[in-house]
């Protein structure tokens, strides 16, 4: 790396990155990041966990009991993403020549368009433009005037505002953005023995304002609707965690000016904000992963079993842990057990456990179960993009649940190709976690990252190509040291958006 001028020092300083962190940043994208190991995918019965009948009853009342106690719970909610990437065909029609709909894509769009909970404000807004309603412009196929009002600043401004805020679902009386439904279906799941539901959105700095606004005048209907009170929090993905660019010589790539590129370092830069929340469980979930009331049960119930797993898991392992404390008192048969709640209920294999070392194997358990705990929702894969969940081999000689991209798959070796291949499930972003030591400590979730499961991305700037690093994933790398369980759960309770017509789908009607 050649040298960096007192300039770029002082934007290091700025930021709060080190120096240390910039030279393995420009390392990893000289060496790359080693692929992970799969041994096999995680299947129902192995690895994955099936709950059925009186099993999912003793479940939900392991949560509701638990809620009756002095805790804090939180239901977090990663939300800073704009909806640009909604809107993709719609902004390539606007900016065409064509002026005829051709995609299929867009031909449902403009036949559906009453169906979208926006359209009496769009509608309103076209009609004050251009003197139109949106029929008549559709029958006179003036389209691109309806389109420009949806997307930019002159109309509704979607193409630029956070998909948290867009208007997703319509009732007889309401209409409801993304954060008021999960305002909605927290206090489902997540209120405490106060009845105190807390939420907390990790934002855009530039959209603060909006979110505070937004919510101002909702929050309390929603706490009368749902007899609770809400406590809504922000924070913004800090710049230290923002990642050097390089060009393709892998030197630091630079603005016309000089000045040093940083790009922000992906969802895995949210372990910050996550280890900043002072909680004993939090929930997680995308912001666009949301159904309407009619459809909200499954979630609902759903949610209460991961997080009725995560306290009996928690219960068990902070029984072993106190008795590990002291342990000369520890019987042959007492350590046999929690060998075996490790192998079978955290799916943790390590030859320790096979050798005959009680001072090596108290240490390991003591080790193991001493981490954060997260319990994650596993959906049938039926095509939708997620990351799946494999049995991975570990550095360490161990092995242990994981969730994974692709892109972390060495798809040149034929064995490990064919094994991406029988993932039978898919990680819809549905976890439940516990973040504190069973002496009520919080962990420090940073100490808990693979800092070897990182991703380079080819990008363009200034149409300059270049290379940007991204953190490990939140709920891959930045988890990986965590102890895992997998819980099969259905599709009812995955319904994302990721184009505008996925708002026409049932789940969302």
């Amino acid at each position: 790396m050649k040298t960096l001028s007192p300039a770029d020092l002082q934007l290091l300083k700025k930021k709060g990155i080190t120096l240390e962190q910039i030279e393995n940043q420009l390392r990893a994208f000289v060496n790359g990041f080693p692929p992970l190991d799969i041994e096999k995918a995680a299947t129902i019965g192995d690895g994955i966990l099936n709950v059925e009948g009186h099993e999912i009853d003793h479940c939900l009342l392991s949560w509701k009991e638990y809620q009756q106690q002095n805790k804090q719970i939180v239901k977090f909610v990663p939300a800073s993403g704009a909806a640009t990437r909604m809107f993709g065909e719609l902004f390539a029609f606007l900016n065409s020549h064509e002026n005829e709909p051709s995609t299929t894509h867009l031909v449902q769009f403009f036949q559906h368009i009453a169906d979208f909970a926006f359209y009496e404000h769009l509608n309103a807004i076209c009609f004050q433009h251009t003197g139109k309603a949106i029929p008549e412009l559709i029958i006179k196929h003036n389209f691109k005037p309806i389109i420009d009002l949806l997307l930019n600043i002159e109309g509704l401004n979607y193409g630029n505002l956070p998909k948290a805020l867009l208007l997703f679902h319509r009732y007889p009386t309401e209409t409801r953005t993304p954060v008021l439904e999960h305002l909605v279906e927290g206090a489902h799941y997540a209120a405490n023995a106060a009845q105190q539901v807390q939420l907390h959105f990790t934002i855009s700095a530039d959209h603060e304002s909006l979110f505070e606004s937004h919510l101002k005048g909702q929050i309390p209907y929603y706490e009368e609707l749902m007899k609770v009170h809400y406590k809504v929090s922000f924070s913004q993905q800090k710049p230290a965690t923002d990642t050097i660019a390089v060009d393709l010589q892998n030197e630091p790539f630079r603005e016309k000016d000089g000045t040093l590129v940083f790009r922000p370092g992906g969802h895995g830069a949210l372990i910050e904000n996550l280890n900043g929340i002072d909680a004993d469980i939090i929930f997680i979930k995308n912001i666009d992963n949301i159904t309407t009331d009619k459809l909200r049960k499954p979630t609902v119930t759903y949610k209460q079993l991961l997080a009725g797993i995560l306290v009996e898991t928690k219960h068990q392992i902070f029984a072993f842990l106190n008795e590990l404390e002291n342990p000369d008192a520890v019987s042959t048969e007492r350590l046999i057990e929690m060998k075996q709640f490790c192998k079978k209920q955290l799916n943790i294999q390590h030859p320790i456990m096979e050798q005959d070392n009680r001072s090596e194997l108290i240490a390991f358990l003591f080790r193991t179960f001493n981490r954060p705990i997260r319990v994650c929702g596993m959906v049938a894969n039926e095509g939708e993009p997620g990351g799946g969940p494999y049995f991975v081999r570990n550095q360490d000689g161990s092995t242990s649940l994981q969730i994974m991209e692709s892109s972390q798959i060495d798809t040149n070796k034929p064995d490990q190709a064919a094994l991406l291949q029988k993932a039978t499930h898919f990680n819809p972003v549905d976890l439940v976690c516990a973040v504190r030591n069973y002496k009520g400590g919080k962990f420090d979730l940073r100490r808990f990252v693979d800092p070897n499961t990182g991703f380079i991305a080819q990008k363009t700037k200034n149409g300059l190509p270049l290379k940007a690093l991204e953190l490990p994933g939140l709920w891959n790398g930045a988890m990986s040291d965590w102890n895992t369980l997998f819980v099969d759960v259905p599709l009812a309770t995955f319904s994302p958006v990721k184009t505008v017509n996925d708002l026409l789908r049932p789940e969302h009607r």
